[in-house]
């Protein structure tokens, strides 16, 4: 698969974390997760990322030389006297919801971004789900990049609505799922949510929408991807970070923001989605080949197309 734009950088801020994760067909423990690791396992297979993030003295680095290997830079990671975050659930059976058991931040608590130098020009950047203070923090630190993705959760928009509505005033595109974007919104329309949203800044809006796919919408348009429908699903956790990654890293390898190059955006972050769910945590990433990501794309392909005959009324 050719990187059209690897001299493009591409940059994640975000969580590293490990997870531990029960669901009706199985369970892991202590496995690399976090935002920006389940971003930079997907995004890694079409361009190159650059992260920045914290861990703990007791974080398995092995885990992210593998990452290293397939070309992303963590010279951004601070490694902290401490604990590293954790993070606990339980699915239940039909994976649509689940349960927190249990949530240590560690040295995460204390986290404040430090760009490197080499890092802040960077063109295309994702805030991954942190404070959004923290988020405006790293925009301070960016120069001029051409498009900023955010993500964001139930707890900033309960808790830090003021200064999140602040950030959606200096991003180009908010990545969120159908139950934050009605939160925020205060509109149980997932269309009025989506408008809402590009009336405070944004000049686009992704919302994740699970087994119902991912919808993108701008002022003047419309798209929705549906899920790839797959017969065996292990672990949804990180799916969303997958789905991001996906859409920015294609965006950065061919550097391209056009109207028609953002759909096919999204149909590379569903694709990278749908992997990220085959097995428990980022395990699938280290097996998935170029080769089986181009077929999933233009298996998304056929699953949306039709012909109709100029003929029918």
């Amino acid at each position: 698969m050719p990187r059209i734009g690897c001299d493009v950088s591409l940059l994640v801020v975000g969580s590293i974390a490990l997870d531990s994760v029960i669901t009706p067909f199985g369970e892991t423990a202590d496995d690399p997760g976090g935002s920006a690791v389940f971003f930079s396992a997907a995004a890694a297979l079409l361009h190159p990322v650059q992260v920045v993030g914290v861990v703990g003295d007791d974080y398995p680095l092995g885990a992210l030389k593998r990452l290293e290997a397939r070309g992303v830079d963590f010279a951004g990671v601070e490694q902290a006297e401490g604990e590293s975050f954790r993070w606990k659930g339980k699915y239940s059976y039909d994976l649509s919801s689940r349960e927190t058991l249990d949530t240590r931040l560690g040295v995460f608590a204390g986290f404040r971004p430090k760009i490197p130098r080499a890092f802040r020009d960077a063109r295309y950047v994702f805030l991954g789900n942190i404070d959004p203070e923290l988020q405006l923090g790293v925009l301070d630190q960016v120069h001029e990049p051409a498009l900023v993705a955010c993500d964001t959760m139930n707890y900033w928009i309960q808790s830090k609505r003021d200064v999140l509505l602040e950030l959606l005033r200096h991003i180009d595109t908010l990545i969120i799922n159908d139950s934050e974007a009605r939160e925020l919104s205060g509109d149980w329309n997932i269309y009025r949510a989506a408008r809402w949203v590009l009336t405070h800044g944004p000049t686009r809006v992704v919302i994740k929408q699970g087994e119902h796919g991912a919808l993108l919408m701008d002022l003047e348009r419309t798209f929705k991807v549906p899920a790839y429908p797959l017969e065996e699903v292990f672990d949804p956790t990180g799916a969303g970070d997958a789905f991001a990654g996906g859409f920015m890293a294609h965006i950065a390898r061919t550097n391209d923001l056009s109207p028609a190059n953002l759909r096919l955006a999204m149909v590379y972050g569903a694709a990278m989605g749908s992997f990220a769910v085959e097995e428990f945590g980022i395990r699938r990433f280290d097996t998935v080949t170029p080769g089986e990501v181009e077929a999933r794309v233009r298996a998304f392909r056929d699953l949306v197309h039709f012909d109709h005959p100029e003929t029918v009324a």
